[in-house]
């Protein structure tokens, strides 16, 4: 009984009354008590990570499809009515944001191009955005499900090192160039800086190669590297800096520079409880003091550190500029997929800011909800009391992760296999929100606040101190106790009526 439960769990491919997409076995405390150890990826997260690496096109009439398109088809109306009927929780703000924000962006696309020329793009963006961030709240509901999708990115990341070192030296990427033998690839032609190939690896950009190496870095650090010594923390995360460095793209390896900072930060201070409120207060007064004794802003000093080339940065000025102007006269749907209002000399199209982008082309609702649900899971994340040092350490690197995709957003644009990530990591930190609410879950804990079978709890901590066989041996004991106090209560009735019901109530018992 209790293994089929567990694979049940572990897997929605589970055999017996298990469909393909049930994920009720995950839901309740003690799906999360059964779950303790050994957990493994379920198929649905699996094929999709995976499939995000495969630079495969495949269309379907005029629609353009990649392959994990695929997998969020076939997973979007089976998370949602999961996520309905409470297999994935309480239902939260973030959720509804996102729906919002997906609804919103069709919307806007249906009124400025009608619903015929719109339909695929609204369709494409609901899968994207929906079921990526829906497969992970249904799928990643505890710290085993986040440490084997962290796992699996990063060993993504291994896998393509060899590749990305050949395509930096000698510009040629063997990779795309392999898969392209079995199916089409887009194709990509190739750029280079310094002498030095800026690599795209399987991705359409070396800026999304950029993001997706740089925001490794954290996770990789904190997730996989936790208990285990800094040599052997540092030998992953620097293989994700050195990924992201290939890619010579300034936003994301700014952003990732910072993450670094921030790594060595949290290191130094690890006993420091209140460090992140140092750190806050540090930067607000650097930032000031820059602003009053410099002729130029300390966000324009601090940027120049990262740029390759000046003209990147007034170039990135001027997008700024015109693509706010354009958002701000068309406030409410935006422009849809035409092309936004700049100057004459600005002949490149691209929107080098991913928030500008969904302000420019969806209204500026759209990155509002966006940023809204975003927020209201990273904040709270900050904000909760200490679990134990698993979770706290994997509070610590989600927070990085999204702290990472906001700021590079603001200088690069991610869309594509990049885009539905960021969807899908910040769907999968939504069960830090729960995390220790659930007594015998330990650091496993599911979204179900509800005290079982007696369990105890550190109320320092707020840390839940059973595990399975503690568990079923109180549950035993309960029982028992239950059982003697059933007894009592039939003598001492029996005792005031006059009745002699005692073998009848032992029976009973």
């Amino acid at each position: 009984m209790m293994a089929a439960r567990r694979q049940s769990i572990g897997g929605p491919l589970s055999a017996g009354s298990a469909s393909l997409f049930d994920m009720s076995a995950t839901s309740g405390p003690a799906a999360a008590q059964m779950e303790a150890e050994g957990k493994k990826t379920s198929w649905p997260v699996f094929l999709f990570l995976v499939l995000l690496f495969l630079p495969w096109v495949i269309y379907v009439g005029p629609m353009r499809l990649s392959l994990y398109r695929f997998v969020l088809l076939a997973t979007i109306i089976p998370c949602l009515v999961t996520w309905i009927r409470g297999g994935a929780g309480r239902r939260r703000l973030p959720d509804f944001a996102i729906l919002l924000f997906a609804f919103w962006a069709a919307l806007g696309l249906i009124v400025v191009h009608g619903f015929a020329v719109a339909a695929e793009s609204v369709g494409i963006g609901l899968i994207e955005t929906v079921g990526a961030y829906f497969l992970a709240r249904c799928y990643i509901r505890s710290a085993d499900d986040f440490r084997n999708a962290v796992r699996l990115l990063f060993l993504m990341v291994v896998f393509l090192t060899p590749f990305a070192v050949i395509e930096f030296v000698t510009g040629r990427n063997v990779l795309r160039e392999a898969l392209g033998l079995i199916l089409p690839t887009f194709d990509l032609p190739t750029s280079s800086r310094s002498g030095l190939t800026r690599v795209a690896s399987v991705f359409e950009h070396p800026i999304l190669f950029g993001v997706f190496a740089g925001n490794m870095v954290g996770l990789a650090h904190l997730v996989l590297g936790h208990g285990q010594g800094m040599v052997s923390r540092t030998l992953k995360s620097g293989t994700a800096v050195a990924m992201a460095a290939m890619s010579l793209s300034a936003g994301p390896i700014g952003a990732m520079a910072a993450q670094v900072l921030l790594l060595v930060w949290n290191s130094l201070l690890r006993q420091v409880r209140v460090r992140w409120y140092i750190l806050i207060g540090l930067l607000i007064g650097v930032f000031g003091l820059i602003d009053l004794v410099a002729n130029r802003s300390a966000l324009t000093i601090v940027t120049s550190f990262f740029l390759f080339d000046n003209s990147s940065y007034w170039y990135r000025r001027f997008i700024w500029e015109f693509g706010s102007a354009t958002a701000l006269n068309h406030p409410f749907f935006g422009i849809g997929l035409n092309d936004w209002e700049r100057p004459a000399w600005m002949p490149t199209a691209s929107l080098d800011n991913f928030w500008l982008f969904q302000a420019v082309r969806s209204g500026l609702a759209a990155p509002f909800l966006l940023l809204l649900a975003m927020l209201s899971i990273v904040l709270p994340v900050s904000f909760r009391k200490s679990v134990d040092s698993k979770v706290d350490e994997y509070r610590t690197a989600f927070v990085i992760s999204m702290a990472y995709f906001f700021f590079t957003g603001w200088t690069v644009h991610f869309w594509g296999n990049v885009y539905v990530l960021f969807l899908f990591l910040m769907g999968a930190g939504v069960w830090m929100l729960d995390a220790g609410d659930v007594d015998g879950a330990g650091s496993n804990a599911t979204f179900a606040p509800v005290k079982q079978f007696g369990a105890s709890t550190d109320s320092r901590r707020g840390a839940p101190s059973t595990n399975l066989a503690s568990l079923d041996w109180q549950a035993r004991t309960n029982i028992r106790d239950a059982s003697l106090q059933m007894k009592f209560s039939f003598h001492r009735t029996n005792g005031a009526t006059g009745k002699n019901d005692q073998g009848k109530g032992d029976e009973n018992c």
